[in-house]
């Protein structure tokens, strides 16, 4: 698709398929992505084993971020207390020493999982480009009528670079696809 095609495109968010089955949903997400499509979405109104990797899903980072967060928070906790109990307010105490690292235990697990946890729910939902309250599928009739019920549909996306309006509306009629149509932006 050359430079002059993606102008053409304005107010397209993609071409959507409705299928009939979630295997042949999975088979078409195959096909498509074995075609060269890469920007796509697969809708459904049930969980499908395999369709994320069907559509090429990578693993995100979500992980990762949590493992950061959790550091920090384990490191954040215990310099707390040692910054409190060993520079800023040393008290001696029965003769007890003020670093005392056994009493800090506690204190750093709950910090490490409040910052596990806040991590985790801000990556995940940065990541996964949330809150999204409008999404162009919904301009479609069939898909607001069918999507949360027995729908399964099929989007490839205008911005890939295979796109084009009348090869992709062909190609996922040639998959199995029922009532290929255009997704308005």
């Amino acid at each position: 698709m050359t430079e002059t095609t993606l102008s053409e495109l304005p107010g397209i968010h993609g071409a959507m398929a409705e299928f009939d089955s979630p295997e042949a949903l999975i088979e078409a997400c195959e096909q498509a992505y074995a075609h060269g499509y890469r920007r796509m979405d697969a809708f459904a109104p049930m969980p499908v084993d395999g369709l994320a990797e069907a559509i090429g899903f990578k693993r995100n980072n979500v992980a990762k971020a949590v493992l950061i967060g959790g550091i920090c928070g384990v490191s954040g906790g215990f310099g707390l207390l040692y910054w409190i109990t060993g520079v800023a307010y040393p008290l001696n105490v029965g003769g007890r020493p003020t670093f005392s690292w056994p009493s800090f235990i506690p204190i750093t697990f709950e910090c490490m999982i409040l910052l596990s946890a806040l991590t985790a729910l801000v990556s995940m939902l940065a990541m996964n480009g949330l809150p999204k309250p409008y999404h162009p599928v919904f301009n479609v009739p069939q898909f607001t009528a069918k999507a949360s019920r027995d729908g399964f549909f099929l989007v490839i996306e205008s911005s890939d670079p295979k796109f084009g309006r009348a090869e992709t509306l062909e190609f996922l009629s040639e998959i199995g696809g029922m009532e290929a149509t255009l997704v308005p932006a």
